[in-house]
């Protein structure tokens, strides 16, 4: 078994081994993973946080010792994770090197890192000043960035900056935390999950206080959210329905 960690901004993470197939994941700086299988030009990896897995290119994969991916693991270096929209580091070459919010450092790395970082649990009204970053990001599928990001990696994001973790998709996610019977229940922080016509829960978001929800839709935007769903405000029809609610903290 070969271990890798992210020393680019971002690194697509592939359903298959081909530079045009689906984006499933990113990597961000900082996070590490095990090398599954080896191609010539592709990886096959899976990741530490959330044990997505997918293929990687080589020309973009950074290998470690297997020592300092389990002490990793063992969080015998603590995770900070970057609090800033981006910020820069400064690499052991002297290049600049921009990293976006949610990137990982921990006390091995050599590069040096000036921008806000968090280190420890925060508590649960701070989830929605972080979701607040998100605002009006752009929707895309498999994005966990502030330039790009879909709904799972939306919520899973907002999370991880504040010390707790989710799994990558929607449908995961939905298996995690308490499930609670009445909005009225609810509390900014948790979540509320929506399935499509067949049943299958597909988008996930934040809720917020007043009947509010932030979701990524298109954008990161906020809406109302009632027993029925989601209710858009510019198109002011039901965009999803809502299926459960979670409380994760």
């Amino acid at each position: 078994m070969q271990y890798g960690i992210c020393h680019l901004s971002i690194v697509p993470i592939r359903y298959s081994a081909e530079e045009t197939s689906e984006m499933v994941s990113q990597l961000l700086y900082g996070e590490h993973f095990k090398v599954l299988e080896k191609r010539k030009n592709w990886s096959r990896i899976r990741t530490a946080f959330d044990k997505c897995e997918g293929w990687i290119q080589n020309l973009q994969l950074t290998f470690i010792e297997e020592g300092l991916y389990r002490e990793l693991e063992k969080k015998a270096y603590p995770h900070h994770y970057t609090t800033d929209l981006v910020s820069y580091i400064e690499t052991d070459k002297n290049n600049l090197l921009p990293v976006v919010l949610g990137s990982v450092f921990h006390k091995n790395q050599e590069h040096v890192h000036e921008g806000g970082l968090i280190a420890s649990k925060q508590e649960k009204p701070n989830l929605i000043d972080n979701a607040l970053q998100y605002l009006n990001t752009p929707y895309l599928w498999g994005g966990k960035t502030p330039f790009g990001i879909d709904a799972a990696g939306f919520t899973q994001m907002v999370y991880k900056i504040n010390g707790y973790k989710l799994l990558r998709s929607a449908t995961q996610q939905a298996t995690q935390g308490t499930a609670l019977s009445f909005i009225e229940e609810s509390e900014a922080g948790d979540l509320a999950f929506f399935d499509n016509n067949e049943g299958i829960i597909d988008h996930v978001g934040i809720i917020m206080d007043n009947n509010y929800i932030i979701h990524a839709f298109g954008k990161v935007r906020i809406d109302r959210l009632d027993h029925t769903g989601i209710f858009n405000t510019d198109s002011k029809t039901y965009t999803h329905k809502l299926r459960v609610i979670k409380q994760i903290i």
